[in-house]
């Protein structure tokens, strides 16, 4: 059964309840036979990017539950799914003249340092200025094409507030080559971040699965159930003064904002991360000069970069490496928490 909660200009929301004859099967299909207006694969797009939601009850619109990001979850008779399908995007991109800066490009793929600000890919509230708006521009008819669309292939994301190093495939062999990489988990992904306080252990590992916050649907979080799982490996580099650390993250696997979430969840959120508890509080404020206090306040960002990328070229067979250090507001920053500024 299918009810439609409320419709607006941005997201339609629709609450299932599963049938008896719909128990034991998929999620995707359950939901596909009680909305017959969408795809089964927009669905399963839907279920993977954290759009439904198992709940107990509705109450005056509002809903609360976990979020089920598997669509192979299997589902039991009398179950509600509240589904909310964002607001439908442009088909193309449009080309836009914006500066990238590229360490590294050939007829396959291309390897961008970003900066902070960028978004990476068009969505709801961001059509235009991002990166792919860029790429698009830039790469012009060198794109071959990703599933028959003259497009860039976006393998992995990298957060609007985040900069650092990521690959974008120029033709459906490169795109599927590295995306089972990624899926292999051989791709090298080593991030910096400064966080609040010092880690202990100074190194480790954080595992646990990943999910929609039922708190908040537009936040992720360390969860019970549902999600999925995560891991990244961690190493203090350096004690920064009294009240931070510079911490290198690898990412053995990769779920959205997953350094923030996990740093958040050891105690130690990412430095000027206003989602996750990275801002600047009364007791901070209180253990660094004046000085540092203000370089956080006026960051704009969260203290996060991608520092290292390494790969297997899709055609050549070549191992590629490449790095980048911490750009300049947070070297500054660095400085400032270390009382090295002026």
């Amino acid at each position: 059964m299918e009810t439609n909660i409320e419709t607006n200009n941005a997201e339609t929301t629709h609450l299932v309840t599963i049938a008896a004859d719909a128990a034991g099967g998929r999620l995707d299909r359950a939901l596909a036979d009680a909305l017959p207006m969408m795809s089964r694969s927009r669905l399963k797009v839907l279920i993977e990017t954290g759009c439904i939601m198992l709940t107990d009850a509705v109450t005056n619109g509002a809903t609360s539950g976990a979020t089920i990001d598997d669509p192979s979850y299997r589902v039991k008779s009398g179950q509600n799914f509240v589904i909310s399908v964002p607001e439908a995007e442009p088909a193309l991109p449009e080309p836009q003249d914006i500066p990238l800066d590229i360490m590294y490009e050939d007829d396959d793929l291309l390897v961008i340092n970003k900066p902070a600000g960028l978004v990476v890919h068009p969505a709801p509230g961001n059509r235009q200025g991002t990166m792919v708006n860029a790429l698009l521009a830039h790469c012009g008819d060198s794109l071959s094409g990703i599933g028959g669309v003259r497009r860039p292939g976006i393998i992995h994301r990298l957060d609007k507030d985040t900069s650092g190093l990521i690959v974008v495939a120029k033709n459906d062999v490169t795109h599927n080559d590295l995306s089972a990489q990624f899926k292999a988990r051989t791709i090298k992904r080593v991030y910096h971040a400064v966080v609040w306080g010092r880690l202990r252990p100074a190194s480790g590992e954080i595992e646990g699965n990943i999910g929609r916050s039922p708190r908040n649907r537009k936040k992720m979080a360390m969860v019970e159930r549902g999600g999925r799982n995560s891991l990244t490996r961690y190493l203090t580099l350096q004690a920064i003064g009294p009240a931070a650390s510079l911490v290198e993250c690898r990412l053995a696997t990769g779920r959205t904002h997953q350094i923030r979430v996990h740093m958040t969840h050891m105690g130690h959120p990412v430095i000027g991360d206003p989602t996750y508890g990275g801002q600047l509080t009364p007791a901070r404020r209180a253990m660094i000069s004046p000085e540092a206090a203000e370089a956080v306040r006026s960051l704009g960002r969260q203290a996060l970069h991608a520092a290292l990328l390494g790969f297997r070229h899709p055609k050549t067979g070549a191992e590629l490496v490449f790095e980048r250090d911490f750009p300049a507001e947070l070297e500054e920053l660095v400085e400032l928490l270390s009382g090295l500024g002026p």
